[in-house]
């Protein structure tokens, strides 16, 4: 029997709302994660110490889930980017679903409403890598089909964003 999980992602501590401080702290840390906490407080208006205790309590609550590298797919070899739509039957949240996290293609992968089950961000180092990997989501339990979108060039791809946008921009449509 497979075992269903309520929640992917592990809980955390209570969230309280984001104040300004806060998004300027979590958007300076975006931009570099390697910044002094007195560099974040200049960009901030804070104090290194009082940046150093919120930093602290964002990461308590999960709103700062941790620092990463970001790495160049084709400067590692894996310049072929596609996201794999995955029709399955009855998946759920369930152990066979999650076993695609077990491929080191998959970097992103979302259960979602719609005409498909998961969508999967994968990166190989080509569309022969591509096609060998499909061949193994056929061998899971339950998989019925895919769909593959390969990318051609990305213009934006960025991490979350703690900025708020607080009316949409008066962007002007061609007219029709």
């Amino acid at each position: 029997m497979e075992e269903e999980t309520e929640d992917l992602r592990p809980k955390v501590g209570a969230a309280r709302p984001l104040d300004a401080f806060d998004r300027r702290i979590l958007a300076a840390l975006t931009e570099d994660a390697r910044l002094t906490y007195a560099d974040i407080g200049r960009r901030a208006g804070l104090s290194a110490p009082a940046v150093h205790e919120r930093v602290k309590r964002l990461k308590a609550s999960g709103a700062l889930a941790g620092t990463t590298t970001r790495i160049d797919g084709p400067a590692v070899g894996k310049p072929f980017l596609a996201f794999v739509h995955v029709d399955a039957d009855g998946w759920g949240k369930s152990q066979r679903m999650m076993r695609l996290t077990r491929f080191p293609e998959v970097e992103e992968m979302h259960s979602v409403a719609g005409d498909t089950c998961v969508i999967l961000k994968v990166r190989t180092a080509s569309a022969h890598a591509l096609e060998a990997f499909l061949s193994q989501l056929y061998l899971l339990p339950g998989v019925r089909g895919t769909r593959s979108f390969v990318v051609l060039s990305t213009y934006l791809e960025r991490p979350v964003q703690a900025e708020v946008t607080s009316a949409w921009p008066d962007i002007p449509l061609p007219p029709e």
